[in-house]
């Protein structure tokens, strides 16, 4: 198994040197996990020679644009592409309305003289707080991060933690630096990726560089960064982690072990 990082970028990254960040499990048999499903993502399964039908299930892990907005895309392409069927969408149940009420209703509701909902286009896999889900023999749980503070509540967000061919990953996706919080996933992972702020501003809605430098060494040498904004990126390798992830850089599971491969560019 593998997971491919279709983009590694912020929000708000521009042009084609690199995309949001999401990226695809892909099993042995090719089944094909993506892991949240940005604005650009037709353009970012270009690159790599993909299109929507080779994504077979979805995992979204909140709201924003950069993990939901290319669901219109896919939704769309695959309900009328009669050679596609509904792809999965594995999601927390809280987050299910959400989804559909606040990113995709208004373009996505009036359908051929009908009402669509969330399921005419998608097969929904709801989670229950505290589970998580089954893939291709690949057990995750959803792990709560602090990411968007409303007046009033947490707004929902779910990082990813697994074990694929015995490596035990922990995924943050969006989060605000809170390592009491995480410390058991940080400290139970073989390998982290983890979002990472590197603009002058911290902006307070992801973990920023300078935060993250305070992590101990056993824990920054297990850290991947990603999610990061156009612009120069500190010495990631000389301050003890890993480095920062590029566009397209895999990574092979097998046997308790994973294989690093960078993209040809």
């Amino acid at each position: 198994m593998k997971l491919i990082f279709l983009g590694s970028g912020s929000a708000f990254t521009v042009g084609a040197d690199n995309f949001q960040s999401n990226m695809m499990l892909v099993a042995e048999n090719n089944r094909k996990l993506l892991i949240d499903c940005g604005s650009d993502l037709r353009h970012s399964l270009y690159q790599l020679g993909w299109s929507y039908r080779d994504v077979t299930d979805i995992y979204i892990s909140h709201i924003h644009a950069d993990h939901t907005g290319g669901l219109e895309y896919m939704g769309f392409t695959t309900k009328f592409d009669p050679n596609c069927s509904r792809p999965k969408l594995y999601l927390s149940q809280e987050l299910a309305d959400l989804v559909w009420n606040n990113c995709l209703a208004g373009s996505m509701t009036s359908i051929e003289d009908d009402f669509a909902t969330l399921e005419t286009y998608f097969d929904i896999e709801p989670i229950s707080p505290g589970s998580g889900f089954t893939w291709e023999g690949v057990d995750f749980t959803l792990v709560p991060t602090i990411h968007i503070q409303d007046k009033y509540q947490d707004v929902p967000s779910y990082g990813l933690s697994f074990s694929v061919a015995g490596v035990e990953v922990f995924l943050t996706t969006d989060t605000k630096y809170c390592p009491q919080q995480l410390q058991g996933f940080y400290e139970s992972a073989n390998l982290i990726f983890h979002d990472c702020n590197t603009a002058p501003v911290t902006g307070g809605v992801h973990a920023h560089y300078q935060e993250l430098m305070t992590l101990p060494d056993k824990i920054k040498n297990k850290i991947w960064l990603y999610h990061y904004p156009p612009g120069p990126l500190p010495n990631a390798e000389q301050d003890g982690f890993k480095g920062f992830i590029k566009r397209g850089q895999t990574f092979v599971f097998d046997n308790g072990k994973f294989l690093v491969k960078m993209p040809t560019q």
